[in-house]
């Protein structure tokens, strides 16, 4: 039996052993922006599935852009260390290519963690001011975000340039840019939130300004033979607001400054959102990309069984799937998608003595 989702896939100089991605998963388990041990006990957990590639959580390129004060930064020497401490013992006992994803949460960030209620933190617990294209909160109520000006424009697209530096001397294998969820690129992107009057507001070409100058500015500093990718939410299921149609054309712009895939999400940008859930329920718009804007697509959104995620791939609807829930309530799903599928995977030696009997070939020596 020949299985799709088992077949190696290439982007630029790297080669995915399989189509399985491990999306990032913020784990609000940082201090000050550094990993901590936390980290090392899951990412290096990750590391040890058998996916094709391994996509660290969204960090921050400035303190002031993470989520919560848990949330992961890549803004400064320290930062850097922490990461480098983890990143060095992960990939002593496993050789799975790892990606970083880098973001600014924008009026979304200082939040309290999820387990803790979330919610805007004041300046007593240990928030801080946010910021965005217009003065607009993401909450009825909630404190208003400062609306950046220019000069503050080009410090966050300089962020992003000084952290995707900072990524390459970590020696990631790839980086995924952020534009989803309605984080600051999502947030210039849809008429929602950005209500500026300036080149970087108003008609579509505008809104898409700032997210094409990030990507073409960390482009220019990311080595070449490294590929660059992107998440997007394809739509914001807001009436008026960001859709797929908008997304197809931010997706032929971010391909002609060299894109290596589009991570299609949806969603996260407004609280009136009506998302109707359901398993694969956005895998139609990660179809619609690689067909319609012809770039390598990420397919997300409740994929958890080996047979769907066999099907998406082997019917052209996506070049990759990627698991978040699934495979943190199993983190060994792609074992056990090989054996359902034929597949093989690569394991640790310590583990292939586990194989239920009658498991053969499993793992690549």
């Amino acid at each position: 039996m020949s299985s799709a989702l088992f077949t190696p896939f290439p982007l630029r100089s790297l080669t995915l052993a399989n189509r399985i991605v491990v999306s990032p998963m913020c784990q609000y388990s940082a201090s000050g922006g550094n990993a901590s041990d936390w980290h090392l006990i899951h990412l290096g957990q990750m590391a040890q599935s058998g996916a094709g590639l391994l996509i660290l959580e969204a960090t921050a390129v400035t303190l002031a852009g993470r989520i919560s004060p848990g949330c992961l930064a890549l803004a400064s020497d320290e930062n850097e260390a922490a990461l480098s401490r983890v990143l060095t013992s992960v990939r002593r006992w496993s050789s799975m290519p790892l990606a970083i994803q880098l973001a600014h949460a924008g009026r979304k960030a200082s939040t309290g963690v999820p387990w803790e209620g979330g919610g805007v933190l004041s300046p007593s617990e240990g928030g801080w001011p946010t910021v965005a294209p217009s003065a607009l909160p993401f909450h009825a109520g909630d404190p208003a975000p400062q609306a950046l000006d220019l000069a503050a424009i080009a410090a966050v697209r300089a962020a992003f340039v000084t952290a995707a530096e900072r990524a390459a001397r970590l020696g990631f294998d790839a980086i995924e840019l952020h534009m989803a969820h309605g984080y600051l690129l999502h947030q210039f992107l849809s008429p929602l939130s950005n209500r500026r009057e300036d080149a970087y507001g108003g008609s579509l070409e505008n809104r898409m300004r700032l997210p094409l100058e990030v990507f073409a500015a960390v482009r220019a500093v990311w080595p070449g033979d490294k590929p660059l990718g992107v998440r997007v939410s394809a739509t914001d299921w807001v009436a008026g607001g960001w859709e797929i149609e908008q997304t197809l054309a931010l997706a032929r712009e971010l391909k002609q400054l060299g894109c290596d895939w589009i991570d299609a999400s949806s969603g996260g940008l407004a609280p009136e959102q009506q998302i109707p859930a359901a398993p694969g329920f956005q895998v139609g718009f990660a179809e619609r990309i690689r067909h319609e804007a012809g770039l390598p697509s990420i397919a997300v959104g409740l994929i958890t069984e080996p047979a769907q995620a066999e099907a998406i791939i082997a019917g052209g609807r996506a070049d990759l799937v990627a698991l978040a829930r699934a495979i943190l309530w199993n983190p060994h799903w792609p074992w056990q998608a090989a054996v359902a599928l034929g597949g093989r995977v690569t394991g640790p030696q310590q583990y292939q003595r586990g194989a239920p009997q009658g498991v053969h070939n499993l793992f690549v020596k």
